[in-house]
């Protein structure tokens, strides 16, 4: 059973259009992020490192880990997918654009589909990404319920 861990790997993703609102948010959870690692896609993790490297800076802090991974559209959708199956993702904030078309929208609804599967908390959206980092336990260690999928793995499969 996966833990997640007091000091998380957080996944931080935005569609261009939402990119504007991911930072402000970054900005105001600035102090909640810096004791995790963060990790992003593309251009996204380039605007959370300055991001958060400025509030650090104005406040003489260490900034945190953020681990760059490649562009959504490029790979990096499925590169997050991956982290997260291997268990080295505790949570997703993924401000995605509901009112664009996305040339990767298969890579997105796979990324959402394997955080569901692992089962680890995902908002889609900035209301929901406040109740996740005031959460109390946020800031704890936690033990999600992970469904076995043994007999799956294990099912007779007839050629």
């Amino acid at each position: 059973m996966n833990k997640i861990k007091q000091k998380k790997v957080i996944a931080l993703v935005a569609h261009d259009h939402r990119k504007k609102d991911m930072m402000e948010w970054v900005a105001y959870n600035w102090k909640e992020l810096v004791p995790h690692t963060l990790m992003c896609t593309g251009t996204t993790g380039k605007l959370v490192q300055e991001t958060i490297h400025e509030k650090c800076a104005e406040n003489e802090i260490i900034p945190p880990d953020v681990v760059r991974l490649k562009s959504g559209p490029l790979g990096g959708d499925q590169q997050l997918g991956a982290f997260i199956s291997e268990g080295k993702v505790d949570m997703l904030i993924f401000f995605w654009d509901p009112m664009q078309p996305q040339p990767h929208d298969v890579d997105v609804k796979a990324l959402l589909r394997i955080s569901t599967l692992y089962n680890i908390p995902v908002a889609t959206n900035r209301s929901t990404a406040d109740f996740i980092i005031s959460s109390k336990l946020f800031h704890q260690q936690y033990a999600p319920i992970i469904k076995d999928y043994s007999s799956y793995i294990m099912r007779d499969v007839k050629m």
